[in-house]
C-alpha cells in the first residue's frame, strides 16, 4: 500500500495582533468566532511570545525568526536578508514535496521569498500600507523580482512610508480580502496529490487601521474598557519612545483617544477573523480539511496606551506575547498550554508533526511534547531582547527587565502570576533580592550563548555591574 500523503499545513499569521484579542481565550470584548473555532478545536499556547526585536520594525526579525527557527541574534542583520545556509521552512517542505504557496505580508526580501515558494500571489515585500492600495508582486516563477526598487527598512524611524516595491496595486480592495481572496483562489485551482504549504500573511491589524465601516460599527469607542496599566506617559526612557509607532497618539495619552485607538484594533482583528472563515470554508468545500494542519499566530503585540506606550518596541507582555494556536490532525482539541514558547518554536514543532527532521541550522524547540502533555514546558527561562537598549529574562513567574539608554539603568521586577498587567515593580524589594540575582545570571547567556553583540555592546552591556542601578 503506498504510504499515507503527509499532511497540509495552512498557516494563518497576523500583523500586530496581542495575545489577548481572541474571545474564546477571555476577550469577552471582541468578535472572534474564527479564532474561537481554532481554539475549541485545537491546541492555544497561552503563553507564547516573540524574542524580541533587533530594529523598530520588530515584525521583521520576527518574521525571519519564525521562518528559519533560528534566535534573534543569530539572524542575518536585522532580518532584512536570510543567508542561504539557514534553511527557510518554505524551503524545507518545498524538497520534501510541498506545493509551497506564500500571499501576504514579506518583509524578509525577496531572494528568501523566492527559495521558500514554489507558487504565490498577491506578494507584499513592504512592511505597512493603506490597506485598501496595497502595491503587490505578482508570484514570478523565475524568483527574480529585481524590476522593482529595492525596499526601504528605516521607515519606523521617521513618519515617511518609504518601502515599495509592486508590479500592480489593487485599488479599493482591503488587504485582508485581497490575501484571502489569493489563499482561496490558490485552494481552489490546485490540482495534483503533492501536499501543500499555503501561508497567508495579513497586514491587519497593523495601522493605518482601516476596515469596512460595518466592522468598525461593532465597536463604538465609548464602549471599550481601558487597560489598567494605561498611563499618560512611560516613566522612563526606553530607548524608543521617539519612533514612529509612538508618534501615533499625542503626549500625555488620552483616555478617549487611547479608547478610539483600541477599538480600531479590535474592528480589524474582527475584520481579519471573518476573512480567516472564508479561506477555512474553501478547505473544507475542496475536501482538504481533514488531512491540514492549520497554525495561526501573530508577529508581534501592541502596548495601545498601556504603560504609556503605543507600540511594540518594548518587553512587557503586551508588546512581546502573541497568539498561537495549532489544529488538525494529530492535534490535541479544546487544550491550552501555559508553558512559556517561542514563535521559532513552530518551525520544529510542524518537523515532528509532519514526521521531518529538522535542519541543523534551526534552533527551536517541538512543541509537541507539550501538546500531548508530555512535557509540561520546553524552556525554564525566557530571554528577550529589544535593540541595545532592553534586556528581560523570565521563569515560570517572575519577569526582570533591564534597561540602560544614555548611561543610566533601570531594573524591573514583575510577578506575572500576581501582576499581569506589570504594574507593580519589585526590584527594590530586599524579599526579591535572589529572584533578581538568578534572572541576571540568566541574561548572561545572551552574549555566551546566543551571540548577543548588537552593534558590539552585548557583552559589556550587560556585564553585572551595567544593572541594577536607579536613575
Amino acid at each position: 500500500m503506498p504510504a499515507p500523503a503527509r499532511p497540509n499545513v495552512l498557516f494563518f499569521f497576523t500583523d500586530d495582533q496581542r495575545f489577548d484579542t481572541i474571545h474564546a481565550l477571555g476577550n469577552e470584548r471582541i468578535v472572534t468566532p474564527t479564532m474561537d473555532a481554532l481554539v475549541r478545536c485545537g491546541t492555544a499556547f497561552t503563553r507564547a511570545t516573540i524574542m524580541g526585536g533587533s530594529c523598530p520594525a520588530v515584525c521583521m526579525p520576527s518574521r525571519a525568526m519564525l521562518m528559519t527557527g533560528r534566535t534573534l541574534f543569530h539572524l542575518d542583520a536585522q532580518g532584512q536578508s536570510i543567508p542561504d545556509e539557514h534553511v527557510l521552512l518554505g524551503e524545507l517542505l518545498r524538497g520534501a514535496g510541498y506545493t509551497t504557496f506564500g500571499t501576504g505580508k514579506w518583509h524578509n526580501g525577496s531572494d528568501s521569498y523566492a527559495r521558500g515558494f514554489s507558487d504565490g500571489a498577491e506578494i507584499f515585500f513592504g512592511g505597512m500600507n493603506d490597506h485598501w492600495n496595497v502595491p503587490a508582486c505578482r508570484f514570478d516563477p523565475t524568483g527574480r523580482y529585481d524590476c522593482h526598487q529595492p525596499v526601504v527598512y528605516d521607515f519606523y524611524r521617521s513618519n515617511e512610508v518609504t518601502d515599495r516595491q509592486c508590479d500592480h496595486v489593487t485599488p479599493g480592495k482591503h488587504s485582508s480580502e485581497l490575501f484571502c481572496d489569493a489563499a482561496i483562489e490558490f485552494l481552489e485551482r490546485r490540482t495534483g496529490d503533492a501536499p501543500f504549504f499555503a501561508y497567508l500573511s495579513f497586514m491587519a491589524p497593523h495601522d493605518p487601521r482601516t476596515m469596512p465601516r460595518e466592522y468598525l460599527e461593532m465597536f463604538p469607542p465609548a464602549s471599550v474598557e481601558l487597560p489598567p496599566n494605561l498611563l499618560p506617559r512611560h516613566p522612563f526612557d526606553n530607548g524608543a519612545l521617539t519612533v514612529r509607532d509612538e508618534l501615533l497618539a499625542a503626549l500625555p495619552r488620552d483616555p478617549e483617544e487611547m479608547r478610539r485607538h483600541i477599538a480600531e484594533y479590535y474592528a480589524m482583528i474582527t475584520h481579519a477573523d471573518a476573512q480567516m472563515g472564508r479561506v477555512l470554508e474553501a478547505l473544507h468545500r475542496t475536501g482538504h480539511a481533514d488531512n491540514t494542519i492549520i497554525v495561526f499566530a501573530g508577529d508581534n503585540g501592541l502596548a495601545l496606551g498601556q504603560h504609556g506606550l503605543m507600540g511594540k518596541q518594548s518587553l512587557y507582555e503586551h508588546s512581546i506575547r502573541v497568539p498561537l494556536v495549532f489544529a488538525g490532525p494529530g492535534i490535541p482539541a479544546g487544550v491550552q498550554r501555559d508553558a512559556p514558547c517561542f514563535l521559532l518554536d513552530i518551525y520544529p514543532t510542524l518537523c515532528e508533526l509532519l514526521g521531518l527532521p529538522a535542519p541543523p541550522s534551526v534552533e527551536g524547540r517541538s512543541l509537541v511534547p507539550v501538546m500531548t502533555g508530555a512535557e509540561r514546558r520546553v524552556r525554564e527561562t525566557m530571554l528577550y531582547a529589544y535593540e541595545g537598549a532592553q534586556r528581560a529574562a523570565q521563569d515560570e513567574r517572575f519577569k526582570l527587565i533591564e534597561t540602560r539608554v544614555n548611561g543610566l539603568s533601570v531594573t524591573r521586577l514583575f510577578d506575572l502570576d500576581e501582576d499581569p498587567w506589570e504594574m507593580r515593580d519589585l526590584s527594590n524589594d530586599p524579599g526579591y533580592a535572589t529572584r533578581v540575582r538568578r534572572l541576571r545570571e540568566a541574561l548572561r547567556r545572551w552574549p555566551e550563548e546566543l551571540g548577543d553583540d548588537q552593534e558590539g555592546l552585548g557583552a559589556a552591556f550587560w556585564a553585572a555591574e551595567a544593572c541594577g542601578r536607579i536613575p
